[in-house]
């Protein structure tokens, strides 16, 4: 059947066949129509009017006084025979570019504050992370913006009209298609992706810098909140604790890493986003880092069970170490090894006892084994808690210097290890950077047990050339070599109260203590809870993780300009 269009006048449709099945229409032509009255013809099965009823109705008169009114207000194309073959509903046609005059059309609805593009890339309808958009309007995320896209739907649906391409940064207006270059704009694209020159990095220690979001709350760039989802304190603490080691936070922000794995792309954004100075929200969100660790560490570390920081911390500096290009066998191929790496000494002795002929058990010196080994975390062991009550009947808790715990690394006090004695000392060069894990929890066959014993330590000046063999090539004998602390991860013990047979179980809660150098402050953050600190009483918590910052002397300076003008 031919197609016609809709408003088609009448006496053109008479004659036309009806749309009933072919069974029907022979059963209606099988019936006898009724004769013409007065020579009238009738129109199927209705009759045609009585005379005195036929000057009354003027069906081609209203039909042609409707179509002119259709005509005059644009509804009716000029040439009614023009595409008439064309399906009556057809797509919007894309526009290359706004009409003129309306350059700014839609902006207005755009809603800042629920905007927060820290959560994976993922489409809310097909969960696709290929060629994603953002609503400016709700905040959700769709993909695609043809006239079959999600982004499409969502625009004819909902009304909202403005969406940024997560990968490109270009926005763009929905259905219509065009896109939009209005400066007003560029806020939203630096949020979307953080980026700061050479120069902005180079200040961020030196200029104090005081910052405010859309809610009109102050925030300090590198020292926000971070969002704890369910269980992910751990991870939280790490993650800040490394964004203020200066050499690898600056290689994150300013190398360009898209063709790296997505561990380091994702590490390399949020530490922009901690960083931002124009962020709309004072808090970041770890989601998308969380979720990539979540895959790669085969559910080892989620965001829904707690974790160690330690095993956390090593696991994810060798990942780092492999997704910005280093070696597994060729020490200091990364930025990883160069920060944190260094070398150890290991002097192994076998402990070996035979009986002699008056049976007298008589011990042996066996041959010293020496090793070099490698090191990015150095463990300190704290002396055992005591078991019992002083004589006041209190439980006091013991401290203990970090100065007594690092002479483990002195070369002259042997510990006992399986069937070994062992010594160890450190080597020339020390690494920019120390990470030092105080040990504080051991596990048995029955229980794990927490050390609480204070160490004390200075958060400036801490003298390693006590602990490091001498190397008259590197450094000269004698001289200090000092380092200042960067940032302390702290462990709490919170009891709970169950309904289990225990009654009252203790619930892990990890914090982390920043030093701010252009201010020479301390920040604690919980979590999403950001405060000042005393620097003074920092060691009064359960330091768990510290990172130690090597000063640099003229003689590290001038060594470094050497390097860099060789390279």
């Amino acid at each position: 059947m031919a197609k016609r269009q809709a408003l088609e006048p009448l006496e053109d449709v008479i004659d036309a066949p009806s749309p009933a099945s072919k069974r029907a229409r022979v059963e209606d032509e099988d019936m006898q129509s009724p004769a013409p009255v007065n020579g009238a013809s009738t129109n199927g099965h209705l009759m045609s009017p009585r005379p005195q009823d036929r000057d009354k109705i003027d069906i081609l008169g209203a039909d042609a006084e409707e179509h002119a009114e259709l005509e005059e207000a644009g509804a009716l194309p000029q040439d009614e025979d023009e595409d008439a073959e064309d399906s009556a509903v057809t797509a919007p046609r894309r526009q290359a570019a706004p009409e003129e005059g309306y350059t700014d059309l839609y902006l207005d609805t755009i809603d800042r504050k629920v905007l927060d593009f820290d959560f994976e890339k993922l489409c809310s309808v097909t969960l696709s992370n290929i060629n994603v958009y953002a609503c400016l309007v709700c905040g959700k995320y769709y993909q695609g913006r043809g006239p079959k896209s999600q982004a499409y739907f969502h625009a004819l649906e909902e009304g909202h009209h403005v969406y940024v391409n997560m990968e490109t940064k270009k926005v763009y207006v929905l259905p219509e298609g065009y896109e939009v270059l209005s400066k007003s704009l560029e806020d939203i694209k630096f949020v979307v992706d953080p980026r700061l020159s050479r120069d902005e990095v180079a200040r961020l220690d030196t200029e104090p810098k005081v910052s405010w979001d859309l809610t009109n709350k102050e925030y300090i760039p590198g020292f926000v909140g971070m969002n704890n989802i369910k269980a992910n304190d751990y991870f939280n603490v790490v993650v800040q604790a490394l964004s203020h080691v200066v050499p690898l936070r600056n290689f994150f922000m300013l190398e360009d890493l898209s063709a790296r794995p997505q561990i380091a792309q994702r590490f390399s954004t949020l530490v922009r986003k901690i960083w931002n100075p124009r962020a709309f929200k004072s808090h970041v969100s770890p989601h998308e880092l969380l979720q990539e660790i979540a895959l790669r560490s085969s559910k080892r570390f989620t965001l829904t069970d707690q974790s160690d920081p330690v095993e956390f911390l090593s696991w994810f500096l060798n990942h780092l170490h492999l997704a910005v290009g280093g070696s597994k066998t060729k020490p200091g191929s990364s930025i990883v090894q160069k920060v944190f790496q260094g070398s150890l000494k290991i002097e192994s002795q076998e402990i070996t006892a035979r009986a002699d002929a008056g049976d007298r058990l008589r011990f042996e010196d066996a041959a010293v084994q020496t090793e070099i080994s490698r090191f990015l975390v150095l463990t300190l062991d704290l002396p055992p808690a005591p078991l019992f009550q002083d004589a006041l009947e209190r439980n006091m808790i013991p401290q203990v210097p970090l100065s007594t715990i690092l002479n483990k690394y002195d070369g002259m006090r042997p510990q006992e290890k399986m069937k070994n004695r062992v010594r160890y000392r450190l080597l020339h060069p020390l690494p920019p950077y120390l990470l030092f894990h105080i040990k504080r929890f051991s596990k048995n066959k029955f229980v794990s047990e927490r050390n609480p014993t204070i160490v004390t330590f200075p958060v400036r000046s801490l003298d390693m050339s006590l602990y490091v063999e001498p190397n008259p090539k590197i450094h000269p004998p004698g001289d200090s070599i000092w380092y200042d602390l960067v940032a302390n991860i702290t462990h709490e013990a919170v009891k709970k109260k169950d309904d289990s047979v225990e009654g009252e179980q203790e619930s892990k809660v990890w914090r982390v203590q920043l030093r701010d150098r252009s201010r020479d402050d301390w920040w604690g953050i919980q979590d999403l809870f950001v405060e000042k600190e005393r620097g003074e009483t920092l060691f009064t918590k359960e330091s768990y993780v510290q990172v130690w910052e090597r000063r640099r002397t003229p003689s590290t300076k001038a060594k470094d300009k050497g390097k860099a003008k060789a390279s």
